[in-house]
């Protein structure tokens, strides 16, 4: 496991400090896995007030399906790893001029490489919808209903596309893959 590396946040206006750990090595096999994860955070961090307001802060683990298998069981009572899981941390006193934590995301190596093959994409495309997906969530957005997800997906296909990212939702539909909305916020 790797140190975490903090995703500095981005001088005025709304910003993330995203500490990233990658517990699994083998992440390191998609090149600079660590720039596009702070990337993505980044992203997020800049985006309007749609996202979020003030400084924020979260944990982001880049582990493995083992890992997320089990924090799946013990938290949804399903026995299976999923490519992300979300924890927000809710209401929580902040210290003053301390960002506002919102919670920790784990995403699952194998799963991700996984989806990203099916969908002929880079893993890094993947992981920055996932993380962009997840802060997402923390930040209080969900896709339960037709119109959050259509707010959800919109932010998220605009954010990636700053990022040089294409729209994930119009690749799944071109491949004629199902959309994967199994991934839910844990309270």
């Amino acid at each position: 496991m790797s140190r975490p590396s903090p995703a500095p946040a981005a001088s005025g206006g709304p910003s993330l400090e995203a500490d990233i750990a990658i517990e699994d090595d083998r992440w390191r096999a998609h090149g600079r896995i660590e720039a596009a994860a702070i990337a993505a955070a980044r992203a997020v961090g800049d985006a309007d007030p749609a996202v979020f307001t003030g400084p924020c802060a979260a944990t982001i683990q880049l582990t493995d399906d083992a890992s997320i298998a089990a924090l799946n069981a013990q938290f949804r009572n399903k026995d299976a790893a999923t490519n992300v899981l979300s924890f927000p941390a809710g209401p929580t006193a902040t210290e003053p001029g301390a960002p506002r934590y919102l919670g920790d995301i784990a995403i699952a190596r194998e799963t991700v490489e996984r989806e990203a093959r099916d969908l002929n994409i880079p893993v890094t495309h993947h992981l920055q919808h996932l993380m962009i997906h997840g802060l997402l969530h923390l930040a209080g957005h969900d896709h339960l209903a037709g119109a959050e997800a259509e707010i959800m997906e919109a932010i998220e296909t605009r954010l990636l596309a700053g990022l040089g990212v294409p729209d994930p939702y119009a690749l799944h539909d071109a491949a004629g893959i199902k959309r994967n909305r199994a991934e839910q916020t844990v309270l």
